[in-house]
């Protein structure tokens, strides 16, 4: 439950912080979605920080209203 609070936290943080532009948030989202899919189609661990981030980066963009 921690972890949920604390992805929650720092979503809310990032949406609110106006230096970052939409375009940042896709372009990190899409990079680590990218990343996360060549690590699954070589059969590598994938690091749950990536997990993390992906899950704070999509909350942030829909904070903003994008989706």
């Amino acid at each position: 439950m921690q972890m949920k609070q604390d992805i929650g936290l720092v979503a809310h943080r990032l949406a609110d912080d106006q230096r970052i532009s939409d375009y940042d948030f896709w372009r990190a989202l899409k990079n680590l979605d990218n990343e996360i899919y060549r690590k699954a189609g070589e059969h590598q661990p994938i690091p749950i920080e990536m997990i993390r981030w992906r899950a704070i980066i999509k909350q942030a963009r829909s904070r903003r209203g994008v989706h």
